[in-house]
């Protein structure tokens, strides 16, 4: 993997992330809602911004576009409904950028248009608002099915890929996992390694797929762990993981 990944941290908990060859100064980056701090990261850096992928039309994931244009017109990858992109892709789309291929992977639920990046070589998605470490986004758009389905084609990506998502959230995360799976041992020590990592005030994100299918409860619906969670919380029988996520998800907005 030669791929290097700057994190860019924004606003009060925002990712964007800004990636390129080891051997290139050519650089992209990924849901840059605001332009300051990606201009700050490419002086900083030394890189030279050649083109921004959009994972969907949230303004903290597309706020800082047009001005980024304004000093660097490049080629804008992302959904066809957002009016910035200039370059419009959809599900099991193939690109190749800065020489590295990714898969458009189509994933509505937090919002209708919502797609991922995956690049298979470099063992890495950018996945906006679909999965967070420990979580997963909210359905502002989309139905619990539609969401359920698309952590479901996340989860069948290889269990090393890293999950590069937009938002440092993990430790709310984890104490929802935590009331879901108390009996989790995976999930306590996750939790010990994470407020480790904040309190020195270090990132928790990325983290792998196989940590979140072992910790995540959204990615384990069809876990009798979290299939009796759910009916306890709900108070009746549930027969499938659709709904099991459906409740876990309410369950965690109102938590």
């Amino acid at each position: 993997m030669s791929l290097i990944i700057e994190r860019i941290a924004a606003f009060s908990d925002n990712y964007f992330w800004l990636f390129h060859q080891a051997d290139s100064q050519l650089a992209c980056v990924v849901d840059p809602g605001d332009a300051a701090p990606v201009e700050a990261a490419l002086k900083e850096h030394r890189l030279t911004l050649n083109g921004i992928l959009v994972t969907h039309h949230h303004h903290d994931h597309i706020g800082g576009i047009r001005e980024l244009l304004q000093n660097h017109p490049v080629p804008v990858y992302g959904p066809g409904s957002i009016e910035e992109i200039t370059h419009p892709v959809a599900d099991q789309d193939h690109l190749t950028i800065e020489g590295t291929l990714f898969e458009v992977i189509a994933v509505p639920g937090h919002t209708l248009d919502h797609i991922a990046f995956f690049a298979p070589e470099e063992s890495l998605v950018f996945c906006g608002d679909t999965l967070f470490a420990g979580g997963c986004g909210r359905l502002f758009e989309g139905t619990p099915k539609q969401m359920w389905q698309s952590l479901q084609k996340l989860i069948a990506l290889p269990p090393s890929t890293r999950i590069f998502c937009a938002h440092e959230y993990t430790q709310a995360n984890l104490r929802f996992a935590q009331a879901v799976e108390p009996e989790n041992k995976a999930l306590a020590i996750r939790v010990n390694e994470v407020e480790t990592l904040r309190r020195a005030g270090m990132a928790t994100v990325p983290s792998t797929l196989a940590e979140e299918v072992a910790t995540n409860p959204f990615l384990r619906p069809e876990q009798a762990s979290v299939h009796l969670a759910a009916e306890a919380h709900e108070g009746h029988t549930i027969q499938s993981s659709d709904e099991v996520f459906r409740v876990i998800r309410q369950w965690k907005d109102n938590f």
